[in-house]
């Protein structure tokens, strides 16, 4: 028997994206275009999402939104004045999304913010392997 597994292209993308960072400067993505880069993994009963957000204060800074199946992280870094200088920060706004696994429970994500890095987790309830044969209505 063949067992039928979602193809993930969302990382396929994301990939994409992580190729394109290794660019030389010229070439690569302008700063808007460059998001805010994630560790994704899932283990037997929880899916975990971090994603590197250093210099922010998460109690104003940094938002995180479950619907639909969807995870979305929102950060904004503000840009400090400073007479002269220069600066290679990234200012401004940058959104995330990241779809959850089957069987996440968006009724209890957790995020906590530690050093500069944002840790999301979903629990994962335990997918049913059992397959069910779908009765078919059938009128002559």
């Amino acid at each position: 028997m063949t067992t039928v597994e979602r193809r993930d292209n969302r990382r396929q993308l994301a990939e994409l994206f992580d190729w394109a960072e290794g660019l030389p400067s010229m070439l690569a993505w302008p700063p808007m275009m460059r998001g805010m880069r994630i560790e994704e993994y899932a283990d037997s009963d929880r899916y975990v999402v971090k994603a590197e957000l250093p210099g922010l204060d998460p109690a104003k800074d940094i938002e995180v939104e479950v619907a639909q199946g969807m995870l979305t992280i929102s950060a904004t870094r503000q840009q400090e004045e400073h007479d002269g200088g220069r600066t290679e920060f990234h200012y401004g706004a940058l959104t995330r999304r990241v779809m959850l696994p089957d069987g996440a429970d968006d009724t209890a994500v957790t995020a906590k913010y530690e050093s500069g890095i944002l840790e999301v987790t979903v629990p994962i309830s335990a997918k049913s392997a059992e397959t069910r044969t779908v009765p078919i209505e059938h009128t002559t």
